[in-house]
């Protein structure tokens, strides 16, 4: 039997944490602590251990960006982070993902779709479609040496890894780029595996972010699909 899913939600609103809780107690999720500030969803990471935390990206004494930094750089098993927020093209949202969120939601989300993300992330796959990683990136992306030296070098890569790594920054889902390179979608997620292990990257997010900051894919670069071929439902990043 698996054992519950244990979440932190950390909000300045008491009616949003509470929504949040019924919502999620309700699935089957534990809420296994609360916090109201950044400084208190810190402190009861490193108290309780979660699975995940729902993090407010704007709350007094410590802001959700900052508590995301400390709380994915500390020691030991991390959690997984949502950020939560009111805007989808936020730089704090954008930033939050740089730093090791694993997605953000709209705080107007409904109740089937926060359990499902819940779930997905704790499963390890970052929801989000792909058209709203890449207006976050090509809104707020930068390139400077700080950014180049954060995601080690790409020379580290093959150079099938590099064209997987383009492709996937332009928002194709594994089947696509399966298709697209005339590759099983077994040995695509093994040269995404690799790509995420080689460069120390936690998820696709940031593996988009990565293709954005080192300058293997431009702002304003066309989509890699064939001309006249559609966008699908929303992929996993």
């Amino acid at each position: 039997m698996t054992d519950p899913l244990r979440v932190v939600i950390a909000d300045d609103q008491t009616l949003v944490r509470t929504g949040f809780r019924m919502i999620l107690n309700a699935d089957g999720i534990e809420v296994v602590a609360e916090a109201a500030t950044g400084e208190e969803a810190v402190a009861a990471v490193r108290s309780v251990r979660p699975d995940l935390v729902l993090m407010d990206i704007r709350m007094p004494e410590l802001d959700g960006l900052e508590a995301t930094r400390r709380i994915l750089s500390g020691d030991g098993p991390q959690p997984r982070v949502i950020v939560l927020t009111t805007f989808d093209l936020d730089r704090y949202v954008y930033a939050a993902l740089a730093a090791g969120a694993s997605r953000f939601l709209l705080k107007d989300v409904t109740p089937e779709a926060l359990v499902a993300a819940v779930r997905m992330v704790r499963d390890g796959d970052a929801l989000l479609a792909p058209s709203i990683t890449r207006r976050l990136v090509e809104r707020f992306a930068h390139r400077d040496d700080d950014a180049a030296a954060l995601h080690r070098d790409l020379a580290a890569l093959t150079p099938r890894e590099l064209e997987v790594l383009a492709l996937l920054a332009r928002g194709l889902s594994n089947a696509e780029l399966a298709s697209r390179l005339h590759l099983s979608e077994a040995t695509v997620k093994t040269h995404v595996a690799r790509i995420l292990g080689k460069l120390g990257l936690r998820d696709r997010v940031q593996a988009v972010i990565a293709a954005y900051e080192t300058g293997l894919v431009s702002v304003g670069d066309h989509d890699a699909r064939p001309s006249g071929e559609r966008l699908g439902p929303p992929s996993a990043l």
